[in-house]
């Protein structure tokens, strides 16, 4: 099994091929030997590997030696020599060398067999190979070494001894499935292990990126990833089997190439009759099968079961792993089914799946619903896969359980199932799909139960406030709540219910009093019902943040922690997801305890993540955790929890949260396009979204306007913000305000805009009222508050001139005691400017500037770093230059980005990496939420920054630069 050499790339081999290299010629002593004995199955690119060395030791000045064995036993000594010598005849150019070859041949054809011992006849040989080499490295190539002739077995054996006198090296190959049994070589091997310089490597099969890189090259464009999925799943990394799939992909040819079939089918029908039967129930089953199994699947005796397996496992064809079978390549069950009759193949199903539920405990109900489903029981598959979608919901496998009510739904259409046992499967189906993150489709499944239901109950409110909640529909879930509470059917318990979510969404809408509220609401009716441990955290926690927030945290955090507490104690994944949150979002963020609630998010994290909420609760509880990382300075380290909850590719409110973390980070670096596109994206995921959403999103528009000189867009989403959205959060508000004034400073100072006297009176007024309120909140509330406050101060300062000095230091000292180093520099920027236009301490003004553009380097703000260096340029004041190596941490490479790569954004870097793993734009725009037009735009800039034409240059540019 052979693939043409010149047709596709050598992927996946460059360590294994520098490897020989070392140990045949870099490592070997002169007058020393050595050898490297290549094993593998056939396809696996062994003889290309061969090539690729020898060709590389030819070009080292070498003389390699290249001869294959035949199959044709002892008739014919020392055949792959011979043949080696002829072709080294025919290539040779150096009258000397000529000469001892053909010395060498004619010893051979004079020989007589027999006339002399077989001692004499190798010395001569290894007398003429060192005629041949001349003092240089002789290197042996054999192929296909499983058929060597004895008198070949001999001679490699006596020069690998040392008996020979020259630096001499041996490469073959050996195809490991054709060592069976007593094969002689299996003897020649053991001895030669023994020496130290032979060593023996097994040729492992592609890996998934080799497997898609060497597929792309073929194919000549990238592949969906489905697509190389497939042909990973059936080639298991042969790289024969993979170039036969590519072309046939290419080609536009469906099912199975004649010539893979009938290699595979002769590699089956070579088996002994017992081994091919275990090989066909292999095939059949759902891998790993098992071997306690397969022995009641199969019926053999166990010494004849272990004896069958040994020969599919020696034929390459089963791989044995903690004593469960797998088929080396899935292509063999596809040549195997078309073998098999519909009878068999049903009666080898029902088989398995008797199998299966002779051992209940084994608790196997996904694979008997497979089993059943293939052998005509419709029925007992749908029991089954039942038991199979309630087994993963124990386990908190949410996204299998949601998978397998699915196929319940599908299988209950075939059994003519009745309205109401259907209704109850779709609400499993919808509560599955809600927990791993599917909140689409959970609504859709839940309006099909509410128009077969015919009524709308209240428990079917409070479940569509929940997804609509967890959809990013705040506005729409906060009705449905309140529908829920006025149903006439609402009982004692889902009245506590209803009010316990609805005081955990006000939470998210910013309505911290009235969330408060709720939770004494929902505490109280929950007293008098029994079991309502879900609803009592729930409204604990809503109650604990509210406290924390308006009063007092040391009262409010020890009713969190209880909360967290309790909720841990019930085990109810989604009630210990909402404890860790909202302490997380408390300690990060208005009571300023960063550090504290970064461990709280990312152990909340970790925990969820075992509860089986990782694409749901574990995105949101990183995105804390990056705020709060990004608001002590550690932006990259943010960047690395982001990328990692990106991984989930989360939905809904669940992606807001995440992209919004992004966002901030984007506009603090100056990356318009990728704010840009996160802003545009949680814009459509939260239509009706609340305060804790919406605010962020309008204070990140207000910032990057102002980087980009639109202040008529900052002051649009300030005022927006500030009339359209209710909230209790003063921090958020703050926030706010400081945009909006900060545009209207900006505006009058660059000269191209009026100051819009109108909004200032607003904002004045909005900060004057949030300076009255927060009196009233928890003293590190308050603390928080007045930082805003205090650059408000400032800025309006800049409104009548160039600002006081004053104003902006005792901004500056605020922030430091805060410990967030970018309002920080921001603040140290406006004080200098101020000094600076009042002609007074240029050398604290040259300080201030100093200090601030060491900070904004060292995060990587761009923008800022770039303000602060024009105020230097013109008031006379050196900074330091911003070096490479910065340059490549922001980039997100680590450092030591290729000069190919280093023209592009960070975001086209990513755009290029999902190029590279073969999506289209528009599967691209889906994963990074951006439209498919602007990744069009993306992938035109790719192509002219790194001077490609196709997706496939770009894509190999990416995998030679691609971190190993």
């Amino acid at each position: 099994m052979a693939s043409d050499v010149h047709a596709a790339p050598l992927v996946g081999r460059a360590d294994t091929v520098a490897m020989v290299r070392a140990a045949l010629l870099d490592r070997v002593p002169q007058d020393q030997t050595a050898a490297v004995f290549v094993n593998g199955e056939s396809g696996v690119g062994k003889s290309r590997l061969l090539g690729e060395v020898a060709a590389g030791l030819r070009d080292a000045g070498a003389v390699v030696l290249t001869g294959s064995c035949l199959d044709i036993g002892d008739a014919s000594p020392l055949h792959p020599l011979l043949q080696a010598l002829r072709r080294f005849e025919a290539e040779a150019s150096h009258a000397r060398t000529c000469s001892a070859v053909r010395s060498l041949l004619n010893m051979f054809a004079d020989e007589t067999p027999g006339r002399e011992g077989a001692g004499t006849l190798l010395e001569r040989v290894s007398r003429g190979l060192h005629l041949i080499a001349q003092g240089r490295p002789l290197v042996l190539v054999l192929d296909d070494l499983q058929w060597v002739d004895r008198s070949t077995r001999q001679l490699l054996l006596y020069l690998l001894a040392g008996l020979g006198d020259m630096q001499l090296s041996v490469l073959a190959a050996i195809r490991s499935e054709a060592l069976q049994g007593a094969h002689p070589l299996r003897r020649v091997l053991t001895e030669l292990r023994r020496l130290r310089s032979v060593r023996v490597l097994d040729l492992a099969p592609l890996d998934r990126a080799a497997t898609r890189q060497l597929a792309t090259a073929i194919v000549g464009r990238p592949l969906a990833p489905e697509a190389t999925e497939q042909v990973w799943r059936r080639s298991g990394g042969n790289p024969f089997v993979v170039e036969e799939l590519a072309r046939d992909l290419r080609d536009g040819r469906d099912g199975l190439s004649d010539t893979l079939r009938e290699i595979f089918l002769d590699r089956v029908e070579a088996l002994p009759p017992h081994a091919h039967e275990v090989v066909q129930a292999v095939a059949v089953g759902v891998e790993p099968v098992e071997h306690d199994l397969l022995a009641r699947v199969v019926r053999l005796p166990e010494e004849r079961l272990i004896e069958a397996a040994h020969a599919a496992i020696a034929h390459r064809l089963l791989v044995c792993v903690d004593n469960a079978y797998h088929l080396r390549h899935r292509l063999v069950a596809e040549v195997l089914d078309h073998e098999l009759l519909p009878a068999e193949r049903a009666a080898l199903h029902r088989r398995y799946a008797d199998a299966l539920g002779a051992e209940p405990a084994q608790l196997h109900h996904a694979r008997s619903a497979h089993h059943w489903r293939l052998a005509g029981e419709p029925v007992r598959a749908l029991r089954a896969a039942m038991a199979a979608a309630e087994e993963a919901e124990r386990l908190h496998g949410y996204a299998e359980a949601h998978r397998h009510w699915s196929l319940v739904l599908d299988a209950a259409t075939d059994t003519g199932l009745g309205a109401p046992e259907r209704v109850t499967l779709l609400e499993k189906a919808a509560e599955a799909a809600h927990h791993c993150g599917e909140h689409a489709r959970a609504l859709a499944l839940l309006e099909e139960q509410a128009a077969l239901a015919g009524t709308a109950t209240c428990a079917l409110h409070i479940r569509r406030a929940r997804y609509l909640a967890h959809a990013g529909r705040s506005a729409l879930a906060e009705a449905e709540y309140q529908r829920a509470l006025d149903a006439p059917d609402c009982t004692p318990g889902q009245r506590a219910t209803a009010a316990a979510h609805l005081a955990e969404l006000l939470l998210h809408l910013g309505r911290y009093a009235e969330a408060g509220r709720r939770a004494r609401e929902a505490l109280a009716r929950s007293a008098s019902v029994e079991g309502s441990t879900s609803e009592v955290v729930l409204a604990s926690a809503a109650l604990g943040f509210s406290e924390a927030y308006l009063e007092d945290p040391d009262a409010g955090l020890p009713v969190m922690r209880e909360a967290l507490a309790t909720a841990e104690r019930s085990g109810r994944p989604e009630d210990v997801a909402l404890a860790y949150l909202h302490l997380a979002e408390l300690l990060t963020g208005p009571l300023n305890v960063i550090e504290e609630g970064v461990v709280v998010a990312r152990r909340g994290a970790e925990r969820v993540t075992e509860l089986g909420l990782g694409r749901t609760f574990e995105t949101r509880l990183l995105a804390v955790a990056a705020n709060g990382l990004f608001r002590v300075g550690q932006w990259a380290e943010a960047e690395k929890v982001i990328a990692d909850a990106l991984r989930h590719r989360p939905s809904g409110a669940d992606a807001a949260e995440l992209l919004l973390a992004r966002c901030r980070l984007s506009v603090a670096y100056g990356d318009v396009e990728a704010a840009d596109r996160d802003l545009e994206a949680v814009a459509t995921l939260l239509a009706g979204g609340g305060a804790r959403h919406v605010l962020p999103l309008l204070t990140l528009r207000a910032g990057l306007a102002m980087w980009q000189g639109r202040h008529d867009e900052a002051r649009q989403a300030v005022a927006r913000g500030l009339t359209e959205t209710r909230s209790d959060d003063l921090v958020l508000l703050a926030t706010l305000a400081w945009h909006g004034l900060r545009a209207e400073a900006e505006a009058y100072a660059s000269r191209t805009g009026r100051v819009d006297l109108t909004a200032v009176r607003r904002l004045r007024q909005v900060t004057n009222r949030v300076r009255r309120t927060s009196v009233q909140a928890a003293r590190p509330v308050r603390d928080v508050v007045d930082a805003f406050l205090a650059l408000c101060t400032a800025e309006v300062g800049r409104l009548d001139g160039p600002g006081d000095p004053v104003l902006w230091a005792r901004a500056a000292e605020v922030w430091d005691r805060r410990r967030h180093p970018y309002p920080a520099a921001y603040s140290r920027l406006r004080q200098a400017e101020a000094l600076l236009a009042r002609r007074g301490r240029d050398a604290t003004a040259a300080t201030l500037l100093r200090e601030a553009y060491e900070v904004a380097q060292g995060l990587g703000a761009r923008p800022l770093s770039e303000e602060i260096a024009a105020l230097a340029t013109r008031a006379r004041v050196p900074v330091p230059e911003p070096t490479a190596e910065r340059d490549g941490d922001r980039a997100g490479t680590g450092g030591g980005v290729h000069d190919e790569l280093s023209a592009l954004t960070p975001r086209e870097r990513e755009v290029l990496a999902l190029v590279a793993e073969g999506l289209t734009n528009r599967e691209i725009g889906q994963r990074l939420f951006i439209s498919e037009r602007t990744i069009g735009v993306h992938v035109s800039h790719i192509f002219d920054k790194l001077q490609v034409r196709t997706r496939v240059q770009a894509s190999a540019i990416h995998l030679r630069h691609r971190p190993r």
